[in-house]
């Protein structure tokens, strides 16, 4: 069973597992709580699994990664190179990923998308998320998109301006390609992180949200 542990200290170990189904999701999603993390723990081992991307989209990802983890001394990051929009119809080869990582890592907390994400890869990866580690902490994130599908999260990590800033330039610099889309601005990825803040009545006014199904105190 998924249990929650508060005898870690600043100096103890987390293992954090990152998954995304595509080049600039989990910086959308937890960037924010990930940075605060490496601020505040100093022994992180992360993986970063991306499963969807091209040539130019997994370019820009290990930009971003490079960036988000540089504090970080012990990381693996593995990027995929699934069909963007297509990973159902690759769900052998997925789960084939799934299985892999689960004899490699055993991680603390496991970052992965929110279950009921209307986008078809997003899914995939939170149910194979969720089929795979049956026994681990794991936060839905989500992201903001045309289809509407935000629902109302049970588990925020308050960020203040600084950080919340940091989180936004880093994406913005990284992923060139998206930014002739007209919701990938700073106001967009401000805005939801602003209302989050207000929901969990943030002392800095901002906060990042996430999905906790099961967790044992």
């Amino acid at each position: 069973m998924i249990k929650l542990s508060l005898d870690k200290t600043d100096k103890s170990e987390y293992k954090i597992l990152c998954l995304g189904a595509h080049c600039d999701d989990i910086e959308i999603g937890c960037g924010g709580t990930l940075l605060h993390l490496i601020e505040n723990y100093k022994k992180l081992v992360i993986y970063w699994v991306v499963f969807a991307s091209n040539e130019q989209r997994a370019s820009e990802a290990t930009t971003s990664t490079n960036v988000f983890l540089k504090e970080v001394p012990e990381k693996k990051v593995i990027i995929k190179n699934f069909r963007d929009g297509f990973l159902p119809f690759h769900g052998i080869e997925v789960k084939e990923c799934f299985e892999q990582l689960k004899q490699e890592f055993a991680p603390d907390i496991i970052f992965t998308h929110y279950r009921d994400d209307r986008h078809q890869d997003h899914r995939l990866i939170s149910d194979l998320t969720w089929n795979t580690f049956r026994d681990h902490f794991i936060l839905e994130y989500e992201i903001l998109k045309y289809d509407g599908d935000l629902g109302i999260p049970n588990f925020f990590v308050h960020l203040d301006e600084a950080l919340c800033r940091r989180k936004i330039q880093y994406i913005l610099d990284a992923f060139q390609t998206q930014n002739n889309k007209q919701w990938f601005t700073e106001e967009t990825f401000r805005s939801i992180m602003r209302i989050r803040g207000i929901e969990s009545n943030a002392p800095s006014k901002y906060a990042e949200a996430f999905y906790c199904r099961k967790i044992v105190f």
